[in-house]
């Protein structure tokens, strides 16, 4: 059926593998609000704990996987480490899921309950890519 598409082509493997790695990673309610965080500028780990609830060594442990994947970056400034989004990539791709679970009406508030977060433009992100 696809054979008879002239220009249809299937991801490379490695790229494939890279992507669902990254979607596996999102797909924690706590490290979806870390990036969110992050998207509207550098943070420490004490500052992210205080905005998701969550305590600063579990914060700590999702950044290190969320680094590894290649969405946040940590700059050392003495003994702490400032935490970014890694790029205007990460923004987009929280803002499509974000939007989806808006439209699907995915959650206990329905239908429009996240357009304040939806309709905000991260300024530390907007000319990264």
């Amino acid at each position: 059926m696809h054979g008879d598409i002239s220009d249809f082509q299937m991801p490379a493997d490695d790229q494939v593998h890279l992507a669902a790695e990254s979607l596996r990673l999102l797909a924690d309610a706590t490290r979806i609000k870390i990036l969110w965080a992050l998207l509207q500028g550098e943070s420490s780990v004490t500052c992210l704990a205080e905005i998701v609830g969550a305590t600063p060594t579990a914060v700590s442990q999702h950044l290190a996987k969320l680094r590894l994947a290649g969405l946040v970056r940590g700059r050392r400034e003495g003994t702490f480490i400032y935490y970014t989004a890694a790029d205007a990539h990460v923004r987009n791709l929280l803002a499509e899921a974000l939007g989806h679970a808006e439209h699907a009406g995915s959650g206990p508030a329905g239908p429009g309950a996240h357009p304040p977060a939806l309709r905000r433009t991260p300024a530390a992100v907007d000319s990264a890519d």
